[in-house]
């Protein structure tokens, strides 16, 4: 089989994993009366009375039997309707949308170094397998993998920001100081930058505000630490263990007997090997990351889709909390897509299964 045929193949699956998401949450809303669903349409559903309550429940077929009210919810869906969330008094997809950007923006610059990083550690790790080097990348790995993000992330603010002054504290508007917001942003004071993308580093450049680029990058060094460090742990762990396995196969031992250098076996044939089970952790970190970093943005108030999720599960906003379960699953079943592609590619056997 053909990598496109496969490609193919798994798109075909994946529009039938995302269904049965679909099917999965609509059942469980299906457990609360449709009373009680009417939240998930309106802002304030206290202030209305028995008769628009019946109206909400009619307009949305909530009162019809499950299988047509799975067809009515799902054209909400594919329309973009997911309801109004309560407590940023918006609609759900939009509140999801202006709040994703700061999201992109930490893991546009956090998952590339706990990539490099964490597979750079591991093959060197397994190569000087039992030498101190090998024992500091595993001690490190330990280390990291046991911190507790907010501990860390306080941490570091407290030595960078609080004592040696090197950076600043978490700003009130997350990714840029108060004073560079009002002015690009709100405008006060200063000329507002037109927001292309939401993400303040590429908005800077196409502004040619290098002044918000610069700023934006120092209020996320401490952020991407935390984040890098926390997460190349596990990465340097399996990557060293996939090296150790790689290195016991028969053709490494082939390649190695016919004289090939142990460079050459660990670049060319070795490390290609090993990557199939890091491409699957790297798969659902960034997958994780995407759908919000719930601590990290909270201790570096950044405004982000996981502080918002955070709020929204904190103050049981129904139709926040059902959109962003969606969406979590979707993100997960596209990196899943992602990776499988990715197999196929690395080691062209996957596609034979």
């Amino acid at each position: 089989m053909g990598l496109r045929e496969y490609i193919i193949r798994r798109l075909i699956l994946f529009i039938f994993v995302l269904l049965g998401v679909a099917v999965l949450v609509f059942s469980i809303i299906q457990l609360i009366p449709a009373e009680q669903r009417v939240i998930l349409y309106v802002r304030n559903p206290q202030h209305l009375t028995g008769p628009e309550i019946e109206k909400v429940i009619a307009k949305y077929h909530l009162r019809d039997p499950p299988i047509i009210q799975f067809f009515y919810w799902l054209d909400n869906i594919l329309h973009g309707n997911f309801g109004l969330s309560r407590i940023s008094h918006e609609p759900v997809l939009d509140a999801i949308l202006s709040r994703w950007p700061a999201t992109i923006e930490v893991v546009m610059f956090t998952f590339p170094p706990i990539v490099l990083v964490g597979v750079y550690l591991g093959i060197i790790s397994a190569v000087h397998r039992d030498k101190p080097i090998d024992h500091a990348v595993r001690l490190f790995s330990l280390v990291g993998w046991a911190l507790p993000t907010f501990w860390f992330a306080l941490i570091l603010i407290a030595i960078f920001a609080g004592w040696l002054h090197w950076l600043p504290p978490p700003s009130p508007r997350g990714r840029l100081s108060p004073e560079l917001y009002n002015q690009v942003i709100l405008g006060i004071g200063g000329q507002k930058i037109k927001l292309y993308t939401g993400i303040y580093t590429i908005d800077g450049i196409l502004n040619g505000r290098l002044d918000v680029v610069a700023d934006t990058i120092i209020h996320l060094i401490l952020p991407i630490i935390t984040l890098t460090v926390v997460s190349v742990a596990g990465l340097a762990r399996v990557m060293r263990s996939s090296m150790l396995e790689a290195l016991m196969k028969g053709y490494t031992v082939t390649a190695r007997a016919k004289g090939l250098k142990f460079k050459d076996v660990i670049n060319k044939h070795v490390r290609r090997n090993a990557l199939i089970p890091v491409v699957t952790l790297s798969a659902l970190y960034v997958a994780g990351m995407l759908n919000g970093l719930v601590i990290t943005e909270t201790v570096f108030r950044i405004g982000g889709l996981g502080r918002w999720a955070y709020e929204s599960a904190y103050q049981t906003d129904q139709a926040a909390i059902v959109a962003f379960s969606l969406f979590a699953a979707t993100m997960f079943v596209i990196a899943n897509l992602i990776a499988d592609i990715l197999y196929a590619y690395i080691d062209p056997r996957i596609r034979l299964g």
